[in-house]
């Protein structure tokens, strides 16, 4: 940014002590040895082996604890750390020093030495030396040693208010150098601020309560519709110690905004009550309800008198949308819906009325389609920061975050300096400490920038902090809380604080976008494949008789389908959308056709009955069936010929069969096709095929079939008679023989098969 003008005088700190002690160093031959010697460069390479660090580097100094952070006259400044010997050699005499260097004038300046690597004679100050020094007799290659400064902050030489160097050394001799010499060396700040500032700084800290995605699309069949999680690490992070946890306890105790994600509160609430988590191919019920009640419990009251921003459900990608998805059709809509949401969700679950009037593009890099798109569903305000809204002119101050962008859009910019302080691994103490001496440093000189004017600054720490960086951050606002040189103020009051009149408002264009986030953004083919779910819902949802209960969590989840999360999970992203896709698709097919066999039609008419399932848990309504004869000269159906429809409407886990009037003309095989349409002619499902075979029975066939009959009727009387007289003309004959009797009449027809009579159905006459 222009502070690089930053004009603010030096100092006289710790003015002549300094002096005199730095003049005695340089006189003395050994340090001009050393000075000749130079750093070496700690992963030097000689023949393929690492060198062990020398010169000024061979020692590592951390520090652990500064404190007070920022302290004020009668206090005691005590500063503790560890030194490790890096290189190859004992070091004899061994000595730590603290070493107080000029005032620093101003946030480049602060920039500058925060850069600084190993000791540079005449840039860094002689050490305090006397009773304020922590002796070792020596320090083995490889061992680490604590130490302990306490000086009395009147013993510091401080003058001026105003930001200050700081910094521990450690001095000794080797083997190989046998005279004083500085052998490592830290550096950080020190604010120097004894009374309340004339004119004060307001700071906007914006505290996140952001998370991955949990849960699926997936419901219970059950009234309550039971949400199923895709695994149970959120209650980790809600339990005891958990990140989301420690963000509510620090947050509460701290004059910050809240920035909440809507989809957080609803995944914690339902956790509240009944759940069921995902194990394999079933489900199992989750145990964490006592852990999500007593989160949402501390949030509310947490929350109760501070500002809360709720983001879209979800926290979508507004970068991705505007770089990726805007062209593709629906997309929009779906942000419009997720903005909807979002202050019902947490007023109905805080009990607390959000502004919705704010969006935020990760890392608040914006471009003119991310604004368009950001205030598409309705925002005012686009969180934006300083290394993408830059200054295109040199200013000697930093300018107050507010300011008009166009079209009734304001750009809160966030201090670029201040919103990446707490990055990186803060669970080492030495890193926690620095950032949060150089964060006081850099609020400090911004307010002595400009004494004759209050501004407001932002800051929009990473959307989802460790509990390390959590605690740093709480750290650094504590160290604020006595209001010497800033001031608290929420967002919706910085956004609405008075522009600068000479701060840029010229959004970067297109090309300016960082790559990095550019590389990292979901791609065109999410969007096609979010439409492609949203299509099939919506001709799902119109059969439905309580469409709500798939509508809801289905909506939802194609929602956290463009969750700003995913960055730099492209995998697990993927995973998520096809997910929500194949379990939509299984409701889908739960309302089908059954299979038909090849049907026989005997006879000029009959009814051909097809059978429609619905193994949903509710009823279905609004579907037309649709049967079509290949062949109607074959094989008509009413009065339309070639096609019938009828309504369909099932009860849920019930089944109908439906009857179509059939007229055959022509004996023979016909092919039909059954599908099932929604009212607006939209196919549902896929289509069924069977085949009708015609064997029609004509008047003449008939005819014969009855004279046949008359035939052997006759026959049979005729045998009868016979076999009758026989028997009488046999009784009245010799009474010495037995009369002979005829034999059975040879059977004319096989005996009847037990065996069905074809495959295929008989269809009802």
């Amino acid at each position: 940014m222009a502070e690089a003008a930053d004009i603010q005088g030096i100092g006289p700190s710790p003015a002549r002590r300094w002096l005199r002690r730095t003049a005695s160093l340089i006189i003395g031959a050994p340090l001009v040895v050393a000075l000749l010697a130079g750093p070496a460069a700690a992963t030097a390479q000689a023949g393929g082996t690492a060198k062990a660090p020398t010169g000024s580097e061979t020692v590592d100094v951390s520090l652990n604890t500064v404190a007070p952070s920022a302290p004020v006259k009668g206090d005691t400044l005590t500063v503790s750390g560890t030194v490790t010997n890096r290189g190859k050699d004992t070091i004899t005499q061994a000595k730590v020093d603290l070493r107080v260097g000029p005032r620093l004038s101003g946030r480049t300046s602060i920039d500058t030495a925060a850069k600084r690597t190993g000791y540079v004679p005449g840039t860094d100050p002689a050490p305090l030396g006397g009773k304020y020094t922590v002796k070792f007799a020596k320090l083995p290659s490889g061992i680490s040693q604590d130490f302990t400064l306490s000086v009395p902050v009147g013993e510091l030489g401080l003058g001026d208010e105003g930001v200050y160097q700081l910094g521990v050394s450690l001095s000794g001799q080797t083997s190989r150098a046998q005279y004083d010499q500085v052998l490592g060396i830290q550096r950080t700040f020190l604010p120097w601020q004894e009374g309340a500032h004339d004119s004060k700084t307001k700071v906007t800290y914006l505290w996140p309560l952001i998370a991955s995605a949990h849960v699926t699309a997936e419901t219970g069949s059950d009234d309550q519709q039971t949400p199923v999680f895709a695994d149970d690490e959120l209650a980790a992070e809600l339990a005891p110690g958990g990140r989301l946890e420690q963000l509510v306890s620090l947050g509460s105790q701290l004059p910050v905004t809240w920035v909440i994600d809507p989809d957080l509160l609803a995944s914690v609430d339902a956790m509240a009550r009944n759940y069921r988590v995902k194990s394999g191919d079933t489900t199992v019920p989750g145990k964490n309800q006592d852990v999500a009640k007593k989160w949402l419990t501390s949030l509310e009251a947490a929350v109760s008198d501070s500002q809360v921003i709720a983001l879209p459900f979800a926290d979508p990608d507004l970068a991705s949308i505007a770089h990726r998805g805007k062209n593709v059709s629906g997309t929009l809509s779906h942000l419009q819906t997720a903005t909807e949401v979002a202050g019902t969700t947490v007023q109905t679950i805080l009990h607390v009325k959000p502004s919705t009037d704010f969006a935020w593009p990760v890392d608040g890099a914006i471009d003119p389609s991310i604004v368009d798109v950001a205030t598409s569903a309705g925002a005012h305000n686009v969180i934006a920061r300083s290394d993408s809204l830059q200054e295109t002119r040199d200013l000697p101050y930093t300018p107050t975050a507010a300011r008009p962008i166009g079209g009734g859009t304001t750009a809160v910019v966030a201090d670029a300096r201040l919103s990446t302080a707490f990055q990186g691994d803060m669970s080492k103490a030495e890193n926690s400490t620095l950032a949060v001496q150089e964060f006081l440093a850099q609020t400090l000189a911004l307010t002595e920038q400009d004494t004759d004017t209050e501004r407001s600054i932002v800051v929009a720490p990473q959307r989802m902090p460790t509990v390390a960086q959590a605690q740093s951050m709480a750290t650094a606002l504590h160290a604020l809380d006595d209001e010497r040189w800033t001031e608290p103020l929420g967002l919706v009051d910085a956004a609405e604080e008075k522009p600068d009149a000479d701060a840029t408002t010229s959004v970067p264009g297109s090309s300016q976008y960082p790559k990095k986030l550019r590389n990292q953004e979901l791609p065109t083919q999410a969007f096609q494949d979010i439409k492609s779910t949203q299509v099939s819902l919506n001709n799902f949802q119109v059969i439905l008789t309580r469409p709500e209960r798939v509508v809801t969590p289905l909506g939802n989840a194609i929602n956290r389908s463009v969750s700003t999360s995913w960055r730099g999970r492209p995998l697990e992203a993927q995973q998520y959308r096809d997910s929500v896709s194949t379990y939509l698709q299984s409701l889908i097919n739960e309302v089908q056709l059954i299979s038909k066999s090849d049907v026989t039609l005997s006879g000029r008419s009959a009814t051909i009955p097809v059978t429609v399932q619905n193994r949903l848990l509710q009823g279905v309504d609004h579907l037309v069936l649709r049967l079509k004869s290949e062949n109607a000269t074959r094989l008509k159906l009413n009065d339309d010929g070639a096609v019938a429809e009828q309504p369909i409407q099932i009860a849920g886990g019930h089944s109908q069969s439906v009857k179509f009037d059939a007229a055959a003309n022509v004996n023979g095989q016909v092919q039909m096709t059954a599908q099932l349409y929604t009212e607006d002619g939209t196919p549902y499902g896929g289509e069924m095929t069977f085949t009708v075979k015609v064997s029609e029975l004509t008047p003449t066939v008939l005819l014969v079939i009855a004279g046949g009959l008359l035939l052997l009727v006759l026959a049979g009387i005729r045998m009868y008679t016979h076999r009758k007289r026989a028997n009488a003309g046999g009784a009245a004959g010799d009474d010495g023989g037995e009369p002979e009797q005829p034999s059975d009449p040879t059977p004319d027809t096989d005996p009847g098969s037990g065996k069905p009579s074809g495959s295929g159905e008989k269809v009802e006459r």
